[in-house]
């Protein structure tokens, strides 16, 4: 096996390194402190990034993007994952690959300008009471004539605030299954300014400053049939096609700021003194710092072989959530050791570290929680026993 960067894969990782410290880091205080990302700001450090060939970097060449294996995606990933949320994903946006489903007008309507910059998207799964259960989704789009009539309520939307359209999954019929009906999910996708539709502002977090969540309500809206997104009652087959890497994705941005943070952890536990000696010298902290530094090797080898994998068309869900389920609680971990071993200045936002630990606790909750990611993974392991 060779783990070693090909010299592309190294350049990328360079390069995207050398911006996020030069172009974003010198921002975040700014995001940390107002709770926003100016539209200006947003406008030019965009700009910045697609003249540095950043910009839609997972899309495949032949629509415009980069062209990136996922490999080579989740080493990028990794490296965006270091700043802020909002600084990276908004900045150097990554188009949803479930746009690639787009077929025929869509193409031209909402894949290619979200490719070049020109539109952004956000997906609207999550619902008020649902949770996990996303087959118990009440949001409704019944058929009438060429369109559908959408009713219903989304919540936690990220950056929907900041998106030119919807990819939203809606209820369009019900099955019979050996545990009950069950709902037939369809994927839309609905401009802005659709009537019936209002994006209203989402709950204040602790994690991502910046990176707002919105409230979606669906009043009467209608959309016609051709921006139904792949078949008709097939919403989670274009779901599960595409959005796999999603998992990894936030895996792999985790490493970042995990990483980050065993940085700062090591320079001050070098730097810091204490009875006459730097705090590294003692067992509480060095063990510590061993600790870290393992974990979080086996979350990114966790990570990279899943990746690895979905180039070669052998990853299972089982591979997806494991990826996600280390790096999530790797990152919390790291994030909770590097603030104790600063005591309380890891407190201070003069460090991002309070930052990173705040940030930490979102990434076990959203893109399925760490209970679901263990289902997935004792699933796989019980299935071949018929249990």
């Amino acid at each position: 096996m060779n783990f070693s960067l090909t010299e592309e894969q190294r350049l990328i990782v360079e390069a995207t390194n050398a911006f996020v410290v030069r172009e974003l880091y010198p921002h975040e205080a700014e995001i940390e402190a107002t709770g926003r990302l100016r539209p200006e700001l947003r406008d030019e450090l965009r700009r910045k990034a697609q003249a540095a060939g950043l910009y839609a970097a997972n899309m495949p060449v032949e629509v415009g993007g980069a062209g990136l294996d996922t490999l080579t995606w989740m080493l990028f990933e990794k490296e965006l994952g270091r700043t802020n949320y909002a600084l990276h994903w908004t900045c150097v946006a990554r188009p949803s690959n479930i746009l690639l489903a787009c077929e025929g007008e869509q193409r031209e309507r909402y894949l290619l300008p979200a490719v070049r910059g020109e539109k952004s998207e956000c997906l609207a799964m999550s619902e008020p009471d649902v949770g996990s259960d996303l087959r118990g989704m009440k949001t409704r789009a019944r058929r009438d004539v060429d369109d559908f009539v959408i009713h219903g309520t989304k919540h936690f939307i990220s950056h929907a605030d900041e998106s030119s359209f919807v990819v939203l999954f809606a209820a369009t019929g019900e099955e019979d299954t050996p545990r009950g009906p069950r709902a037939l999910i369809t994927a839309f996708l609905i401009d802005r300014d659709t009537a019936g539709f209002t994006i209203e502002d989402g709950y204040r977090s602790v994690s991502h400053r910046g990176y707002n969540n919105s409230i979606l309500r669906f009043d009467d809206c209608r959309v016609h049939k051709s921006q139904v997104l792949g078949e008709l009652h097939r919403g989670f087959e274009v779901a599960n096609q595409w959005l796999g890497a999603t998992r990894l994705q936030v895996a792999a941005t985790c490493l970042g700021r995990a990483e980050r943070a065993l940085d700062l952890a090591i320079r001050w536990a070098a730097e810091r003194q204490q009875f006459g000696q730097v705090i590294g010298k003692f067992q509480g902290v060095s063990f510590k710092l061993a600790d870290m530094a393992t974990e979080l090797k086996a979350a990114e080898l966790l990570t990279l072989e899943a990746a690895w994998k979905v180039d070669q068309g052998t990853a299972t869900d089982a591979d997806m959530a494991m990826a996600k389920l280390k790096a999530t609680e790797v990152l919390a971990m790291v994030a909770d050791e590097a603030l104790q071993i600063h005591g309380g200045m890891g407190l201070m936002a003069d460090l991002p570290l309070e930052r990173i630990w705040r940030d930490a606790r979102v990434e076990r909750i959203w893109e399925g929680t760490s209970e679901i990611q263990r289902h997935i993974i004792s699933r796989a392991l019980l299935r071949p026993f018929g249990a």
